[in-house]
């Protein structure tokens, strides 16, 4: 059994659920049991009681009791030399505090339902480059999004990463594929979002539904959510290679707000599959063709103080290989757009 321990929680934790927290943390524990000790008091958010739906959120305090050790490694769980490989290729750049990734699509961030082992959270432990400790994710990314993930090698550098994603102290550019050509070319979309459940048994199928803005502050759970776009390159009417800035970072924001907008991301299932199309350009989230039915949308550009030194960092992350596969196909060049299309104004 461990003591009784305090975490800071970081902008990785923010809105998810206390339990599926838990147990993706500490898979040892039971539905039954983080109950329980909801129950009892054991567990504490910031000094009060807490249940076990209740939405985390980043810099809360969660007090955990002693809790039950897990059980050792199954046979075979032990890291593969490619999975170690696989991790190790997506380093972009790091030095004694930062690691930066360049996340594979289809590779999940963190543990979860359905997820099992394998995923960058797991397959830190091939990071450490002579650390203790593996390194820590400070943010995420979606399962089938791509692009550049940064870890602290060191718990301090990992609070005041986290706090700086907090406070919006980081610049983040996506780019994406997207189905027609948004007018205007450029502009502010500022849908609000709420949680709207799956269908399943457990849930599953749950995604994001996008409010007018006036609508939010009356609807229970919604919360603001702000995204700029650019248009960088089209394709007749078709389709459109567009530059995406989370001004803040909710779950799915860029996706849902895309398809809201009339213009879902190519290969995007959930929030613009194939039977959604535009209007005016008649095309759904799949191209079809040449074109891969994996989700185009790629997190390019990073850039923010460094947490220690204080200089300026700056990271960017070659496109996938479907992704560069489709841009070759449509002619266009990362080579002839701007780093950052935001900085000349519309």
């Amino acid at each position: 059994m461990s003591g009784v321990r305090t975490i800071t929680l970081g902008a990785e934790d923010a809105e998810q659920r206390l339990d599926r927290w838990l147990r993706r943390h500490y898979p040892q524990l039971t539905q039954g049991r983080i109950e329980k000790m909801c129950r009892k008091g054991e567990l504490r958010l910031d000094g009060g009681r807490v249940k076990p739906a209740a939405r985390l959120a980043a810099g809360q305090n969660l007090r955990l009791p002693p809790l039950p050790e897990a059980p050792a490694p199954a046979p075979g769980a032990v890291m593969s030399d490619a999975d170690a490989a696989l991790i190790r290729d997506a380093v972009l750049w790091h030095d004694q505090h930062i690691i930066a990734l360049n996340k594979p699509p289809g590779l999940p961030s963190q543990g979860g339902s359905g997820v099992g082992g394998r995923h960058v959270d797991a397959l830190a432990e091939a990071l450490r480059f002579g650390y203790k400790d593996k390194p820590a994710l400070v943010h995420r990314l979606d399962r089938d999004t791509s692009g550049v993930m940064l870890l602290a090698r060191t718990p301090r550098v990992a609070r005041r990463l986290a706090e700086a994603f907090r406070s919006r102290a980081t610049r983040k550019i996506y780019w994406a594929l997207v189905a027609g050509v948004p007018q205007p070319r450029m502009g502010t979309i500022r849908y609000g979002l709420v949680k709207a459940p799956g269908r399943g048994a457990k849930g599953e199928g749950e995604k994001m539904r996008c409010l007018p803005p006036d609508a939010v502050a009356d609807t229970p759970g919604a919360r603001r959510a702000t995204t700029d776009f650019a248009v960088l390159e089209t394709l007749a009417t078709r389709a459109a290679w567009v530059a995406l800035v989370p001004v803040t970072g909710r779950t799915h924001q860029l996706r849902a707000h895309m398809a809201e907008l009339g213009h879902p991301i190519v290969g995007d299932g959930k929030y613009g599959g194939s039977g959604q199309e535009k209007d005016s350009a008649g095309w759904g989230a799949q191209l079809g063709g040449e074109i891969s039915r994996k989700l185009h949308l790629h997190a390019r550009f990073l850039s923010l103080s460094h947490p220690v030194t204080g200089a300026p960092l700056s990271i960017t992350a070659p496109m996938p290989a479907h992704m560069a596969r489709s841009w070759r196909t449509f002619g266009w060049s990362p080579e002839d757009v701007p780093a950052d299309p935001f900085e000349a104004g519309p």
